[in-house]
């Protein structure tokens, strides 16, 4: 099941450590998931220098399927697999600002290139899961503003 939910993923939760889990977009090549991280993609703080992380995935319904402890390795442009693999995660990039190639020279100046691979434990499915949200209160930002009052040209009557 573990293998199936990894072929599939296009979303994961991902956490590092104690904190929470980040909602990231990642791509599976080889039973393994990579995800760029730095200046101009996803944040994910503390992927870059961790050594394990536990992800989570969703199932073709969007409900919770499978939650597994991940070795995090990091992919340098010096590594063979880089220039098989950079390029097919660029390929995945959704609303890219520049063309692949160039992308792909940016995540190797700028960005971590981080594989995911499951740990030696094994996962947690089914029953075992939490059945609860385990949804946290939103995390403070500078984005938040005051919403207005739709503007209205005429004036609406209402109707008896």
């Amino acid at each position: 099941m573990l293998a199936e939910a990894v072929r599939k993923a296009s979303v994961a939760w991902i956490a590092v450590g104690d904190g929470p889990a980040y909602a990231v977009w990642c791509v599976p090549v080889d039973d393994a998931l990579y995800v760029v991280t730095g200046p101009g993609e996803q944040s994910l703080p503390g992927l870059a220098e961790a050594d394990a992380a536990v992800v989570t995935l969703r199932g073709d319904h969007g409900g919770r399927i499978v939650s597994w402890p991940a070795q995090v390795g990091r992919l340098t442009p010096a590594d063979e697999a880089w220039a098989a693999v950079a390029p097919q995660v660029a390929a995945k990039r959704l609303n890219s600002p520049e063309p692949a190639p160039r992308l792909v020279e940016r995540w190797a100046a700028e960005c971590v290139l981080s594989r995911l691979t499951p740990a030696a434990a094994p996962p947690t499915t089914g029953d075992a899961l939490p059945a609860g949200s385990l949804a946290a209160t939103p995390r403070e930002t500078p984005a938040v503003r005051r919403t207005r009052r739709p503007f209205r040209l005429h004036r609406v009557r209402r109707r008896r």
